[in-house]
């Protein structure tokens, strides 16, 4: 069977017989039709074949007579904001993001530097079965550029949105520890860090795309982290995954706090300077709505995946919002995830409130996530489904992305992931059992 992925976040396989040179020019063809994209930004994280993809991509634009503007190892937020600043028509960004070091993959964004909607997504995948191609011929190939200021130019727009106070976050020299797992924060987040007048202790900051922990920032990947943290006396520690478009926080005791506290405190340090609503996705923790709540602000859930929240974001106006993985997105800088993003925003906030890392999340609403996957095997999801809808029929039930059931303060979500051949289920609960119990209905059905 083919591990193949498609999806709203783009196509990722294994490289080799799943996502190769053929298929990579096929769907590069495509996208360039269904845009009329005549210049696009290329950015990759770091990945060992990243370099074989992004020369496959390359040369397929510039096939189907797009002229290239290469940024090289990028973050992607990076990429999506290069877009913008090269005032491009399109962009591919390489990377397969959390996945294992055997996947690769393409993120296809506009002219606005945001993912493709499902609409957009469902025309590029029907293009691509329909072998439907169009090359162009020698006199129309398109050319070659090569960019070196994208990583500057992110920071340079970080460092002048008006809430961040440059000058007094230098005075205040926070001492910082940093874990980019060898990806593509390795060089912009020390940078930004340095900018800041940070203090700071770098680790897993070999641009080789060999992770050295588990690519995503989750609590058990981070004891490298935290051991960093403790050893050097720093205020906090930062994590991103291989692209960086996630950041997790380790507190000034080597403790991880958790993906989820990077976007509400976000939430709750936007809501303080600019007021208005709020959008997360439906996996992400009602921590964010209580703040929403606690600051009078308006918030709204939509399906998961970036796009989607995106959307969401510009029909009802947020402020803020994102998913909680680390995920931020900020209007006022772009509709992408940014981790390093958060990464100036949680040393604000430390500064704002003149309190530790651990006092920020001690501020918040506290509840407990479970989160686990499960492989379907031979069963219908359909009749999970049913199942599922029987055992929970009390509940307040949202078809929009698999299915998702609400109580006063708690929630379960179950839905087929959009990067792995899994089904993912998320419990959240005031009490760490009632979250776990959730799950292990879920687990039950399976």
């Amino acid at each position: 069977m083919s591990k193949l992925m498609r999806s709203v976040s783009g196509i990722r396989g294994i490289v080799g017989p799943d996502f190769n040179p053929i298929l990579i020019a096929g769907y590069v063809n495509a996208f360039v039709q269904l845009l009329n994209a005549k210049r696009v930004v290329v950015g990759r994280d770091t990945r060992p074949t990243g370099t074989l993809v992004e020369h496959c991509v390359v040369s397929a634009l510039q096939a189907s007579g797009a002229d290239v503007v290469m940024v090289g190892i990028a973050s992607t937020p990076t990429v999506e904001m290069e877009v913008i600043r090269q005032k491009a028509d399109a962009g591919i960004i390489i990377t397969a993001s959390h996945n294992p070091l055997e996947w690769n993959a393409l993120k296809f964004l506009n002219h606005e530097g945001i993912f493709l909607d499902e609409g957009q997504v469902r025309d590029l995948f029907a293009l691509v079965d329909a072998e439907n191609f169009a090359w162009v011929d020698h006199s129309r190939a398109g050319v070659i550029t090569h960019e070196t200021g994208a990583d500057e130019a992110h920071i340079r727009a970080i460092l002048a949105l008006p809430y961040i106070d440059v000058q007094a976050l230098r005075a205040r020299r926070f001492k910082t520890a940093y874990d980019a797992v060898n990806g593509a924060g390795c060089l912009i987040v020390p940078q930004l860090l340095k900018e800041l007048g940070c203090d700071i202790t770098a680790i897993h900051v070999t641009p080789d795309g060999i992770f050295p922990r588990g690519a995503e920032p989750t609590p058990e990947n981070l004891g490298d982290l935290g051991r960093a943290v403790v050893q050097n006396g720093c205020d906090v520690g930062f994590a991103t995954d291989p692209d960086a478009d996630r950041c997790a926080l380790v507190d000034e005791r080597g403790e991880p706090v958790g993906e989820e506290y990077t976007l509400a405190i976000a939430v709750d340090f936007m809501l303080r300077h600019k007021p208005g609503p709020v959008t997360v996705n439906l996996s992400t923790s009602r921590m964010n709505e209580d703040l929403a709540e606690r600051h009078g602000s308006p918030f709204a859930r939509s399906k998961v995946g970036e796009i989607n929240v995106t959307v969401e974001m510009r029909r009802n106006g947020s402020v803020i919002g994102g998913e909680g993985n680390g995920g931020v997105i900020l209007p006022d800088l772009h509709y992408g995830r940014d981790g390093i993003l958060a990464v100036a925003l949680t040393l604000q906030s430390l500064l704002d409130r003149e309190t530790t890392l651990s006092g920020l999340v001690a501020a918040i609403p506290a509840y407990h996530i479970d989160k686990r996957k499960f492989d379907l095997g031979s069963k219908s999801l359909a009749d999970v489904y049913a199942r599922l809808e029987e055992a929970f029929k009390e509940a307040r039930l949202d078809r929009r992305d698999g299915l998702w059931f609400g109580w006063e303060k708690s929630w379960l979500h179950v839905r087929p992931s959009n990067t792995e051949p899994v089904i993912r289920a998320i419990a959240e609960a005031p009490t760490r059992e009632e979250a776990a119990r959730l799950c292990d209905a879920v687990s039950a059905l399976l």
